[in-house]
């Protein structure tokens, strides 16, 4: 009888690791595009404007400091859609770090930060594939 319980105990584990993985990749992708949104009015964490292409700035006529702006929005509401409809707003964050990665390979520096961030990408991609059809 022993034995039966110690081999049912790990399938319950196996099977709490996808659900476990949801919910951490769930928290992590609302709470830091709600937070570094957020800074993009306040440049405590660094001055957002230096990590944007000019060419960036040159497609919607605002100051680069107004696009962070707009920036800061896109990016609350995409931890807001995250948190609320992880399948939809996992997509819409990777879609945004895609054109994160864009601008930095446009602004022809900040490789680190790209290539950190094609992680990012496969893990809202990651998000996604986790997330159910309709979120509990």
């Amino acid at each position: 009888m022993k034995s039966s319980t110690a081999l049912a105990a790990p399938a319950l584990t196996v099977a709490a690791g996808p659900r476990q993985a949801f919910l951490l990749l769930r928290t992590v992708f609302t709470v830091a595009p709600i937070i570094f949104g957020l800074d993009k009015f306040t440049n405590l964490l660094t001055h957002w404007t230096m990590y944007l292409a000019p060419a960036a700035t040159s497609v919607i006529p605002v100051s680069a400091q107004s696009f962070m702006y707009i920036v800061g929005i896109v990016e609350i509401v995409a931890g807001l859609a995250v948190a609320f409809r992880p399948r939809f707003g996992s997509l819409l964050v990777a879609v945004w770090l895609l054109g994160i990665i864009v601008n930095l390979l446009v602004l022809g520096s900040y490789f680190d930060v790209a290539l950190r961030d094609v992680g990012l990408l496969v893990g809202a991609l990651a998000l996604n594939r986790l997330s159910p059809v309709r979120a509990r």
